[in-house]
């Protein structure tokens, strides 16, 4: 059987302590196979994001366990999880999460200059990127003059910039009108069908999940049937 890109097993996430505890996931086991699109579909407090977390490696749970490419990523010491991840996986956010005043290519280089790529290589490999994205003529400009849509390209681009195997999309199209969510939702699936990156999309739109290859649909902190989402 092939290695899932992400597989959690018993995936339990307390907050909180003695009477005040909550449970944001109960006992979840979801795989995200290599190369396909999964969408994690629920409403607000269902615990998608929770979940997202969990697997992105950004929180630790409170039981079960994550595995990245076929590796327990759990026990990971802090060092070692931060490289797996940044080796591993992109980011792209509802709230773009660019910094403000830097250039389009300062904010994409960001991972490289984590992984301690050299600057020149980093330079390279950043403007290729945003060439890809039909972007690089706006390198030098800062995010803030940025359209909502010219920010979630330079997003992607610097979710891509490290070659991920993964691209989590928490709400990538919430800030965005219909056209401009329309053209980067088919700007992330031509990167899956393309490059058979893995796409995990969580959000509550029902028409974007319905693009992705499989649903998975959470209602407070357990998954569930469509039918039952809906009850």
């Amino acid at each position: 059987m092939a290695t899932a890109a992400i597989a959690v097993k018993n995936l339990t996430k307390y907050y909180g302590e003695g009477g005040g505890r909550f449970a944001a996931l109960r006992g979840v086991n979801v795989k995200a196979r290599l190369g396909e699109s999964l969408a994690v579909v629920g409403k607000s407090g269902s615990g998608k994001s929770t979940l997202m977390h969990l697997m992105a490696l950004l929180d630790q749970p409170s039981a079960g366990s994550v595995h990245v490419l076929g590796q327990d990523a759990t026990g990971l010491r802090t060092a070692d999880l931060e490289q797996t991840r940044n080796e591993t996986f992109g980011f792209v956010f509802q709230q773009f999460f660019l910094v403000p005043g830097a250039t389009v290519l300062e904010n994409v280089v960001l991972p490289l200059t984590v992984a301690g790529v050299p600057r020149r290589e980093r330079r390279r490999r950043a403007m290729e990127t945003l060439e890809q994205l039909e972007m690089a003529d706006k390198a030098g400009n800062r995010a803030t003059d940025l359209s909502g849509g010219q920010k979630q390209r330079v997003a992607i681009a610097r979710a891509l910039v490290n070659n991920p195997s993964v691209i989590f999309a928490d709400e990538p199209t919430g800030n965005l009108d219909s056209v401009t969510g329309g053209v980067v939702e088919d700007l992330l699936f031509a990167l899956n069908r393309d490059r058979a990156i893995t796409v995990v999309v969580v959000t509550h739109d029902e028409a974007l999940a319905a693009r992705c290859d499989r649903q998975v649909y959470l209602k407070d902190g357990l998954v569930v049937t469509r039918a039952e989402l809906a009850a």
